[in-house]
């Protein structure tokens, strides 16, 4: 009598999810400078950024959001004044709204001192539309993904010269200015990151588990027992 067996699309989703972790070890880690930008990549990019595509691609370097979600901001989820975003909505590719990928999706990201400064200017020139979007086209609709990368992301990075060996701009997706900002949280101060632990950026991120997070990021989290850490423990416990 039930017209759908709700413990098979579990065992469905259970089985996808395994099977993207084992994709993630065939492809092998994330590596900085291959998948993650570097963070003197990062430095020439923001210093080659202008024009309307500046704002949407340092939001998308200090915050760590998809492309769905940057294209699904809000100037009410904005808060210039505390200095903070909110991530309420998505637009997919189809630019249909709809809410994040996951109920962790929605979260509150903070915002630093240089790209709230970029988005007070930016709101002024803003086009206005409806949906009151944050980085819409010029007549105010929800931008086009493609868009996004082809005008804005790889003239940026080739204006950058963050270029392969064919002068053909290094990373081609948003995506890779997200794993930018995991690298970044994850990164000790010292280092020039934010020294976060996993869980907190997990939640930054919007990961729907700790899992993921770790499965994607883990081995960029610090190790403490290596060298002499780990001959402290020996001489610790042996005496």
């Amino acid at each position: 009598m039930v017209a759908r067996n709700v413990v098979r699309d579990l065992r469905s989703r259970r089985k996808k999810g395994v099977e993207r972790r084992a994709d993630r070890r065939q492809k092998g880690k994330l590596k900085v400078g291959k998948d993650i930008p570097t963070p003197a990549e990062i430095k020439a990019i923001v210093a080659a950024q202008e024009g309307r595509w500046k704002p949407i691609l340092m939001t998308g370097i200090f915050t760590g959001l998809r492309s769905s979600e940057l294209r699904g901001l809000t100037w009410h989820d904005v808060d210039l004044k505390k200095g903070e975003l909110h991530v309420r909505q998505r637009i997919d590719q189809y630019k249909v709204f709809g809410a994040p990928k996951s109920e962790s999706g929605e979260r509150t990201v903070p915002l630093p001192p240089s790209l709230v400064a970029i988005l007070k200017e930016w709101k002024l020139a803003c086009p206005k539309g409806e949906h009151n979007l944050v980085f819409p086209t010029g007549a105010g609709t929800p931008e086009n993904h493609a868009n996004v990368i082809n005008r804005g992301l790889i003239p940026a990075l080739v204006a950058a010269k963050v270029v392969d060996k064919g002068g053909n701009a290094k990373y081609t997706g948003l995506h890779s200015l997200r794993h930018f900002y995991a690298s970044w949280c994850i990164n000790s101060k010292a280092d020039g990151g934010l020294g976060l632990p996993p869980k907190a950026v997990q939640e930054r991120l919007g990961h729907s588990s700790i899992v993921m997070t770790m499965d994607v990021y883990g081995h960029l989290f610090a190790r403490s027992d290596d060298g002499s850490e780990l001959a402290a423990a020996e001489k610790a416990l042996l005496g």
